[in-house]
């Protein structure tokens, strides 16, 4: 009889814990491209989309931290949203270097060399809630931490050249008017004052 007695307060607690901690919860973190391996020649900026999907049928996934491993002969530019999914919601951000939308961006240094690789994991980290966190939902517990590998390649080829702004094409324009007119009325000037001479 004791034994059972003191069994059923561990029951109990494991069935609390079974309750609030949402095991059979899952996260699908992928990376846009699919395999995580971009690639840019020195001075370009290449940059990962992300999906992700809430397969929980009754929790809300809030996203929380990303990190990543360090990166050489570049700049890293987080442009992760940290999205709120609802229970079956997924959301897809491919990469868009012109609107800064996506996971992260990386600008290749000028000199960074052909053939060099930063290789890592992105880690995301989240919460579960029994409703919407920002509309009455309650904490549940921590999300595990998921990891997905990614690579970045240095490839061959020049990077894009910056487009002179049409500012300074009016000023090389400007200058070089100027300068031709200065010499044209220089040989003007001594035309006139070679005819003059002549006359007298």
């Amino acid at each position: 009889m004791r034994k059972r007695l003191f069994g059923q307060p561990i029951l109990v607690t494991g069935l609390f814990f079974a309750l609030t901690n949402p095991a059979s919860a899952s996260v699908i973190f992928g990376l846009l491209p699919p395999d995580g391996n971009v690639s840019g020649a020195p001075g370009s900026l290449v940059g990962w989309g992300y999906s992700l999907t809430n397969t929980d049928p009754s929790n809300w996934f809030m996203s929380t931290d990303l990190n990543s491993d360090s990166f050489s002969n570049g700049t890293p530019t987080l442009l992760f949203d940290f999205p709120i999914l609802g229970p079956g919601d997924s959301v897809t951000e491919e990469f868009d270097p012109l609107n800064s939308i996506g996971l992260l961006e990386l600008l290749w240094d000028a000199p960074a060399p052909v053939g060099f690789v930063n290789i890592g994991d992105f880690t995301l980290s989240g919460e579960w809630w029994d409703g919407d966190p920002l509309d009455g939902g309650n904490f549940i517990a921590d999300a595990p931490d998921i990891e997905v590998p990614y690579s970045a390649t240095v490839s061959e080829g020049t990077g894009a050249a910056p487009e002179p702004s049409s500012f300074v094409l009016l000023l090389a324009a400007v200058g070089t008017m100027t300068a031709f007119r200065i010499r044209w009325n220089g040989r003007g000037s001594q035309a006139l004052s070679t005819k003059r001479h002549a006359r007298d």
